[in-house]
């Protein structure tokens, strides 16, 4: 499968979150995705959730990858899994929190979604940081968070 790989260099300054959110919209948009379709809204938050890990955990510039899927299907089906990427300057193990941890936090909740959100997602060293990445099915349904037994706890 071929694939069109983009990418947004991220400094490192909390503010550039809504730049990438606002990037990968108009990416999406120039490869035919509606943005604001389910796959596209998930992709959104997925990319808000791993860059701001990458800024505020690292407090270093960040790159931000997207690998849309180009060939395999004819107009308007699925052609694969969208892949997103995100490199850091830490070498430091991302781990995701669970409800249970601390059901009244705010905050660190990032990683959970991804996991609950994308149908495949991991991480690896890359130079002197690491590479979180994730894939999304195209044709994957919308998952609502709020349905899964891990977050049924956090309701009130």
């Amino acid at each position: 499968m071929q694939v069109l790989q983009v990418q947004l260099a991220v400094q490192a300054d909390p503010a550039e979150v809504g730049r990438a959110r606002r990037w990968v919209r108009s990416r999406l948009l120039n490869h035919g995705v509606d943005p604001d379709a389910p796959m596209a809204e998930t992709v959104v938050l997925v990319v808000s959730e791993l860059v701001t890990n990458a800024v505020v955990h690292t407090g270093s510039p960040a790159v931000l990858r997207l690998c849309l899927p180009l060939d395999g299907a004819p107009v308007g089906a699925p052609a694969g899994p969208l892949r997103v990427e995100v490199a850091d300057a830490s070498e430091v193990a991302p781990a995701p929190r669970h409800a249970g941890a601390d059901a009244d936090a705010t905050n660190g909740r990032g990683l959970e979604l991804v996991e609950l959100l994308c149908d495949r997602w991991g991480w690896y060293p890359d130079g002197s940081g690491k590479r979180v990445w994730c894939e999304i099915g195209t044709d994957a349904p919308p998952v609502d968070p709020l349905e899964s037994a891990d977050w049924a706890a956090l309701a009130p």
